[in-house]
Parts: structure tokens; sequence; C-alpha cells
């Protein structure tokens, strides 16, 4: 999952870009409405978590924006004021839901989760495939009832490949997934090594990921 930070109190942003690193999501962060649309403009993300007060616009003028242009992120939106008309307002221009400052490193983790997954194939809070079971809260997987071993970046590849079991995601798409701007050292073909781990670990099992040429990758059951 790969998230959009729009906040200028850098403690803030820091703060829940560290807590989101740690649940396998790659996160980028803009200080100002400028600097969130030049990333919007060249990177597609999950989720963006967007402040209300920021230096040079409103936080509402940016989501009015990007959904006058089609861009349909699901976005939770941030504020240390936010009134019932603030909130109906932001509502009506397309938020997707909304946190009032100070909250809850853990709350925000899983109403993010929760945008992502109402956009997701598979919804529930344990994905399933066959005798394979992931439940993205604990970055954990088991295959016909045996832990698996999973660093946290093959744990968001898998839950990615599982959100989306109907379609072959490409290479690109599994690296936005996984790696921040902060990671421009890494190359889009790392992936075929995360995916070559995924395969050893799902070994000897129904549950396969296959390769589609020119197209991307899908997990299949073949059981």
């Amino acid at each position: 999952m790969r998230v959009l930070i729009v906040e200028d109190a850098a403690d803030v942003s820091e703060a829940i870009a560290i807590r989101l690193g740690k649940f396998g999501m790659a996160c980028d962060i803009a200080d100002t409405c400028d600097s969130a649309e030049d990333y919007l403009a060249v990177q597609r993300y999950d989720v963006v978590v967007l402040d209300i007060n920021l230096p040079d616009r409103n936080g509402t003028e940016l989501l009015q924006d990007m959904r006058a242009s089609g861009n349909r992120t699901p976005v939770l939106m941030l504020t240390a004021l936010f009134s019932v008309d603030d909130r109906v307002t932001a509502l009506d221009l397309g938020a997707d839901d909304y946190l009032i400052k100070p909250f809850d490193q853990r709350e925000l983790e899983a109403r993010l989760r929760a945008l992502v997954r109402r956009e997701a194939e598979q919804k529930s809070d344990v994905v399933t495939l066959g005798p394979l079971k992931f439940s993205p809260a604990g970055l954990s997987a088991t295959l016909e009832g045996v832990p698996l071993n999973l660093t946290r970046r093959e744990a968001t590849l898998l839950e990615l490949l599982l959100r989306n079991q109907k379609t072959p995601l490409s290479k690109k798409r599994l690296y936005d997934g996984l790696f921040a701007f902060e990671d421009a050292d890494v190359g889009v073909n790392a992936i075929e090594l995360y995916i070559a781990r995924l395969r050893k670990k799902l070994a000897d099992s129904s549950i396969s990921i296959e390769t589609r040429r020119g197209v991307g990758y899908r997990i299949c059951n073949d059981g």
C-alpha cells in the first residue's frame, strides 16, 4: 500500500510515516498543497492522508481539485478543529473519512486499511485464497495452518496480490505499492526478487504466482 501524507507539521507527518511503515505501507510526505499536487501528478496512491490547514491553501481545496480532475483516490482528512460544518463540507467535496487531532496512530492505521479494503476486490479483514490466509493488521499469513515467515515487504507484496486476485498486477504497480520516493535507489526489477522469494515460501502448496508476459503477476489457487 502506498500513502501520500499531506501535512505541514513535520513531527506529525514523520510519526505517521514511521507508524505506517511498520505495517508495510510506503509513505511519501508533502507539506503543502502544491507539493502534494506534484506527487499526485506522477504517482498513483492507494490512499491520501490530507490535513485541512496547510500553509499555501486549505486542504479541502486540494480535495476539490482532485475530485474535479477525476482522481478518486480515497482521502482521509485530518484537522485539529473539525466542526460539524467542516465535516459536512469535507464529505460533500468527496472525503472518505476524517480524524480529529490528536488521534491514536492505531486508529489512523485501521481506518486507512478500511478505506483501501473498500476499494479492493476482496474486502474482508482476513484475506483468503484456498489454504492461504493473510491478516493485513498483523502482516502475517498461514499456509495450511502453518505460519509463513514473511518480511515486511514480502507481506505487503502478498497482500497486494491477494487483494487483486482477478487482476494481474504489473511490475510497476507492485513496485509503487512497496516503495516510496525515498527508495529511489531500488529499481523496479527488485519486484522479481520479491516474487521469487514468495514463490519459494509458497512452494509445495496449491498456491502459485503466475507470470503473464507483458501484463504482470497474479496469485492463483491450483488446488
